[in-house]
Protein backbone atom coordinates (compact mmCIF):
# COMPACT_ATOMS: atom_id res chain seq x y z
CA UNK A 1 0.00 0.00 0.00
CA UNK A 2 1.28 3.58 -1.23
CA UNK A 3 1.96 5.83 2.51
CA UNK A 4 1.49 9.60 2.20
CA UNK A 5 4.74 10.50 2.05
CA UNK A 6 5.37 8.58 -1.03
CA UNK A 7 2.46 9.55 -2.86
CA UNK A 8 3.86 13.36 -1.91
CA UNK A 9 7.30 12.82 -2.85
CA UNK A 10 6.69 10.97 -6.02
CA UNK A 11 3.94 13.71 -7.16
CA UNK A 12 6.36 16.65 -6.01
CA UNK A 13 9.09 14.95 -8.98
CA UNK A 14 7.13 16.55 -11.74
CA UNK A 15 9.09 20.17 -10.75
CA UNK A 16 12.32 20.20 -11.74
CA UNK A 17 13.84 21.95 -7.73
CA UNK A 18 11.99 18.83 -6.31
CA UNK A 19 13.83 16.50 -8.49
CA UNK A 20 16.97 18.33 -8.01
CA UNK A 21 16.56 18.54 -4.44
CA UNK A 22 15.77 14.67 -3.91
CA UNK A 23 18.11 13.71 -6.49
CA UNK A 24 15.00 11.63 -7.64
CA UNK A 25 12.76 11.06 -11.32
CA UNK A 26 10.06 8.99 -12.10
CA UNK A 27 10.34 6.87 -15.47
CA UNK A 28 6.90 5.19 -15.90
CA UNK A 29 5.43 2.76 -18.56
CA UNK A 30 6.81 -1.44 -18.77
CA UNK A 31 9.01 -0.82 -21.41
CA UNK A 32 10.76 2.69 -20.82
CA UNK A 33 10.83 1.49 -16.86
CA UNK A 34 12.98 -2.07 -18.22
CA UNK A 35 15.27 0.18 -20.03
CA UNK A 36 15.95 1.88 -16.93
CA UNK A 37 16.18 -1.36 -14.85
CA UNK A 38 18.86 -3.16 -17.51
CA UNK A 39 21.43 0.08 -17.39
CA UNK A 40 23.25 1.62 -14.37
CA UNK A 41 20.89 3.86 -13.21
CA UNK A 42 19.97 3.25 -9.36
CA UNK A 43 16.35 1.96 -8.87
CA UNK A 44 14.90 3.75 -5.86
CA UNK A 45 11.21 2.17 -5.60
CA UNK A 46 9.18 0.69 -8.07
CA UNK A 47 5.21 0.32 -8.07
CA UNK A 48 3.00 -1.70 -10.20
CA UNK A 49 -0.39 -3.32 -11.15
CA UNK A 50 1.20 -6.92 -10.36
CA UNK A 51 3.92 -8.65 -8.70
CA UNK A 52 6.07 -9.41 -11.64
CA UNK A 53 9.07 -6.72 -10.02
CA UNK A 54 9.11 -8.60 -7.08
CA UNK A 55 12.47 -9.49 -7.64
CA UNK A 56 13.51 -5.88 -6.23
CA UNK A 57 12.51 -7.10 -3.16
CA UNK A 58 11.94 -4.27 -0.54
CA UNK A 59 11.76 -1.43 -3.57
CA UNK A 60 9.00 -3.46 -5.14
CA UNK A 61 5.38 -2.21 -3.91
CA UNK A 62 2.53 -3.85 -5.15
CA UNK A 63 -0.16 -1.23 -6.19
CA UNK A 64 -3.93 -0.73 -6.95
CA UNK A 65 -4.82 0.87 -10.13
CA UNK A 66 -6.71 3.67 -7.88
CA UNK A 67 -3.09 3.77 -5.72
CA UNK A 68 -1.19 3.80 -8.92
CA UNK A 69 -3.56 7.11 -10.15
CA UNK A 70 -2.72 8.91 -7.13
CA UNK A 71 0.94 9.32 -8.23
CA UNK A 72 1.28 8.08 -12.25
CA UNK A 73 1.83 11.83 -14.42
CA UNK A 74 -0.56 10.07 -17.28
CA UNK A 75 -4.69 10.41 -17.26
CA UNK A 76 -4.68 6.56 -18.01
CA UNK A 77 -1.58 4.75 -15.69
CA UNK A 78 0.46 2.25 -17.40
CA UNK A 79 1.27 -0.84 -14.84
CA UNK A 80 4.27 0.34 -13.55
CA UNK A 81 6.45 3.64 -12.45
CA UNK A 82 9.54 3.42 -11.11
CA UNK A 83 11.60 6.27 -9.10
CA UNK A 84 15.64 6.30 -9.97
CA UNK A 85 18.35 8.39 -8.52
CA UNK A 86 19.78 11.11 -10.98
CA UNK A 87 23.36 10.24 -11.69
CA UNK A 88 26.10 12.40 -11.32
CA UNK A 89 27.42 13.90 -14.66
CA UNK A 90 30.39 11.80 -16.20
CA UNK A 91 33.23 13.38 -18.49
CA UNK A 92 32.21 14.49 -22.08
CA UNK A 93 34.62 12.87 -25.05
CA UNK A 94 35.22 16.27 -26.91
CA UNK A 95 37.31 14.54 -29.06
CA UNK A 96 34.40 12.65 -30.57
CA UNK A 97 31.36 14.05 -32.68
CA UNK A 98 28.83 15.27 -29.75
CA UNK A 99 25.60 17.72 -29.92
CA UNK A 100 25.13 20.18 -28.27
CA UNK A 101 21.64 22.17 -27.52
CA UNK A 102 21.16 25.81 -26.79
CA UNK A 103 18.50 26.49 -24.97
CA UNK A 104 15.63 23.98 -26.10
CA UNK A 105 12.86 24.28 -24.25
CA UNK A 106 10.42 21.68 -25.43
CA UNK A 107 10.39 18.07 -23.30
CA UNK A 108 8.86 16.55 -26.70
CA UNK A 109 11.86 17.59 -28.47
CA UNK A 110 14.87 17.11 -26.35
CA UNK A 111 13.02 13.30 -25.76
CA UNK A 112 12.91 13.01 -29.38
CA UNK A 113 16.77 14.15 -29.69
CA UNK A 114 17.99 12.02 -27.15
CA UNK A 115 16.48 9.23 -28.53
CA UNK A 116 17.81 10.23 -32.10
CA UNK A 117 21.51 10.71 -30.59
CA UNK A 118 21.29 7.29 -29.35
CA UNK A 119 20.26 5.78 -32.59
CA UNK A 120 23.01 7.68 -34.30
CA UNK A 121 25.29 6.74 -32.12
CA UNK A 122 26.34 9.66 -30.08
CA UNK A 123 27.95 9.43 -27.07
CA UNK A 124 27.47 13.05 -25.41
CA UNK A 125 24.28 15.64 -25.53
CA UNK A 126 25.82 18.49 -24.29
CA UNK A 127 22.83 21.27 -23.12
CA UNK A 128 22.92 24.61 -22.19
CA UNK A 129 22.01 25.30 -18.36
CA UNK A 130 18.97 26.99 -20.16
CA UNK A 131 17.87 23.58 -22.03
CA UNK A 132 14.60 22.21 -20.41
CA UNK A 133 15.55 19.33 -17.83
CA UNK A 134 16.12 16.22 -19.22
CA UNK A 135 14.62 14.70 -16.08
CA UNK A 136 11.45 16.30 -16.83
CA UNK A 137 8.41 12.93 -17.26
CA UNK A 138 7.97 14.63 -20.74
CA UNK A 139 11.48 14.11 -21.94
CA UNK A 140 12.02 11.14 -19.72
CA UNK A 141 9.16 8.89 -21.55
CA UNK A 142 9.79 10.64 -25.37
CA UNK A 143 13.14 9.67 -25.18
CA UNK A 144 12.02 5.64 -24.68
CA UNK A 145 14.96 4.87 -21.93
CA UNK A 146 17.54 6.31 -24.40
CA UNK A 147 18.99 8.11 -21.04
CA UNK A 148 20.88 4.92 -20.24
CA UNK A 149 23.41 5.22 -23.81
CA UNK A 150 23.69 9.02 -24.01
CA UNK A 151 25.70 10.66 -21.40
CA UNK A 152 23.89 13.82 -20.75
CA UNK A 153 25.65 17.11 -19.52
CA UNK A 154 24.11 20.61 -18.69
CA UNK A 155 26.90 23.02 -18.89
CA UNK A 156 27.73 26.87 -19.91
CA UNK A 157 27.81 26.43 -23.28
CA UNK A 158 29.65 29.28 -24.02
CA UNK A 159 32.63 28.52 -21.63
CA UNK A 160 32.78 25.00 -22.40
CA UNK A 161 32.82 25.44 -26.51
CA UNK A 162 35.39 28.09 -26.08
CA UNK A 163 38.34 25.32 -25.90
CA UNK A 164 36.90 23.55 -29.29
CA UNK A 165 37.99 23.88 -32.07
CA UNK A 166 35.44 22.33 -34.29
CA UNK A 167 32.19 23.97 -33.91
CA UNK A 168 29.72 23.68 -36.25
CA UNK A 169 26.73 25.80 -36.14
CA UNK A 170 23.25 25.08 -37.82
CA UNK A 171 21.49 28.24 -39.71
CA UNK A 172 19.26 29.39 -42.52
CA UNK A 173 22.32 30.97 -44.51
CA UNK A 174 24.71 28.07 -43.81
CA UNK A 175 26.14 26.08 -46.35
CA UNK A 176 23.96 23.03 -47.61
CA UNK A 177 24.61 19.97 -45.74
CA UNK A 178 24.64 18.22 -48.87
CA UNK A 179 27.01 20.17 -50.36
CA UNK A 180 30.12 20.19 -48.01
CA UNK A 181 32.42 17.44 -46.85
CA UNK A 182 31.45 17.34 -43.00
CA UNK A 183 33.86 16.07 -40.39
CA UNK A 184 34.16 13.54 -38.60
CA UNK A 185 34.35 14.76 -35.19
CA UNK A 186 33.16 18.27 -33.48
CA UNK A 187 30.15 19.71 -31.92
CA UNK A 188 26.99 20.02 -33.34
CA UNK A 189 25.14 23.19 -32.28
CA UNK A 190 21.24 23.35 -32.32
CA UNK A 191 19.27 26.08 -31.08
CA UNK A 192 16.04 27.58 -29.45
CA UNK A 193 12.87 26.49 -31.32
CA UNK A 194 12.23 29.99 -31.64
CA UNK A 195 15.55 32.14 -31.77
CA UNK A 196 18.12 29.50 -33.13
CA UNK A 197 21.58 29.89 -31.68
CA UNK A 198 22.55 32.78 -29.14
CA UNK A 199 24.62 35.55 -30.33
CA UNK A 200 26.86 34.05 -27.93
CA UNK A 201 27.61 31.04 -28.34
CA UNK A 202 27.18 31.62 -32.64
CA UNK A 203 30.42 33.92 -31.99
CA UNK A 204 32.03 30.20 -31.21
CA UNK A 205 31.02 28.81 -34.60
CA UNK A 206 33.79 27.70 -37.53
CA UNK A 207 31.39 25.94 -39.91
CA UNK A 208 28.05 27.11 -40.68
CA UNK A 209 25.35 24.48 -42.22
CA UNK A 210 21.88 24.33 -43.22
CA UNK A 211 19.09 22.26 -44.85
CA UNK A 212 17.98 23.39 -47.61
CA UNK A 213 14.43 23.55 -48.24
CA UNK A 214 13.14 22.22 -51.45
CA UNK A 215 9.78 23.03 -51.96
CA UNK A 216 8.65 25.36 -55.01
CA UNK A 217 7.22 28.35 -53.00
CA UNK A 218 9.73 28.17 -50.40
CA UNK A 219 8.39 29.74 -47.80
CA UNK A 220 8.61 27.50 -45.19
CA UNK A 221 10.23 29.05 -42.01
CA UNK A 222 11.71 26.54 -40.37
CA UNK A 223 12.03 22.97 -39.51
CA UNK A 224 11.12 21.40 -36.12
CA UNK A 225 14.40 20.96 -34.24
CA UNK A 226 14.65 17.71 -33.51
CA UNK A 227 13.69 16.72 -37.34
CA UNK A 228 16.62 18.76 -38.21
CA UNK A 229 18.81 17.18 -35.13
CA UNK A 230 17.41 13.71 -37.36
CA UNK A 231 18.76 15.16 -41.13
CA UNK A 232 21.76 16.24 -39.62
CA UNK A 233 23.14 13.04 -37.30
CA UNK A 234 21.95 10.95 -40.62
CA UNK A 235 24.09 12.98 -43.25
CA UNK A 236 26.76 12.83 -40.72
CA UNK A 237 27.18 9.38 -40.49
CA UNK A 238 26.24 8.90 -44.29
CA UNK A 239 29.32 10.75 -44.68
CA UNK A 240 30.96 8.76 -42.29
CA UNK A 241 30.60 5.70 -44.53
CA UNK A 242 31.95 6.75 -47.50
CA UNK A 243 34.56 7.91 -46.25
Amino acid sequence: MLTKSQIKLITSLKQKKFRLQHQLFVVEGTKVVQEFLNSDYELVEIFALDNRYACHKQKFTEVNLKELSKISGFSSPNNVLATFKIPAQKPIQWSALVVALDDVNDPGNLGTIIRLCDWFGIEDLVCSEATVDCYNPKVVQASMGSHSRVNISYVDLKDSLSSVSNCIGTFMDGSSIYDVQLPTSGVIILGNEANGISERVEALVTKRLSIPRFGKIKQTESLNVANATAIILSEFKRNLTET
